[in-house]
Formats: structure tokens, sequence, C-alpha cells
């Protein structure tokens, strides 16, 4: 079980931005900029283009409306969207607000953010919902 299976059956906290039948969306805690968001399917795939069709398909259109709420919620350019996989052996999909290309640097440091920081985050992105 990895760990975003754990956190998707409430074995550990999130701090969770949606979730249906498929997926589920939590911000990241060690996040690359504030609002940083992670989408995981519940179904526990290593490799995210060994995701199942159905999921694939469901996946952005899951996404759609939290991507959309992080850009209005943060003072950004857009949100983008990267998948890198190697962290964490289960398929996921890095929503970040960005302003430029270099936002979406994971080799760059992370930025800590406190209890509260998170959860003003999660309300930011909540309330665009």
């Amino acid at each position: 079980m990895t760990i975003f299976s754990k956190i998707i059956a409430g074995e550990i906290p999130s701090y969770k931005i949606a979730e249906n039948d498929q997926f589920y969306a939590f911000l990241d805690i060690f996040p690359i900029r504030e609002g940083h968001t992670l989408v995981v399917p519940k179904l526990e795939v290593d490799k995210f283009f060994d995701i199942p069709d159905d999921y694939m398909a469901n996946l952005l259109l899951f996404a759609k409306p939290i991507a959309h709420a992080i850009e209005k919620a943060f003072d950004c350019n857009r949100c983008g969207l990267s998948v890198i996989g190697l962290e964490v052996p289960h398929a996921h999909l890095h929503l970040v607000p960005i302003d430029g290309m270099d936002d979406l640097n994971f080799t760059k440091g992370k930025i800590k953010l406190s209890p509260q920081e998170l959860k003003e985050a999660q309300q930011k992105i909540l309330s665009h919902l």
C-alpha cells in the first residue's frame, strides 16, 4: 500500500481538495509553490501511462475544475501540470500555479508551509470549486 493509498483511505491526514469514486486530490505538503495539488487515481498503479484507459479518460476531466480553481485562488499566469512519478510509486498528476516554465522545476527547493498556511491554501482553492 503506497502513502497515497493510505491518504485516500484516511489513514494519513491530508488537505483534501476533491474526491470522487476514481480520484482523490489533495495539497502537496512539500509543494514547489503554494497551491500545489496532487491528483491521484484511487486505483494503485505505479506508472502514469499504465493507468487503465477508462481512468485516464476521466483524470483530466476530474482535474479541470481544480486547475481553474487554482488559477482563481492564486496570483499566477496559469495552472501548470506535470507528471514525474519518481518519488511515490503511485501514478499522480501535479497541478501547480505557475507564471513561467521554471515554476515547474522540481529540482529546485521545495517551500515550507505551516499547517495553517496549508489550510489557508486549501480554503482558497475550495472557495473557487
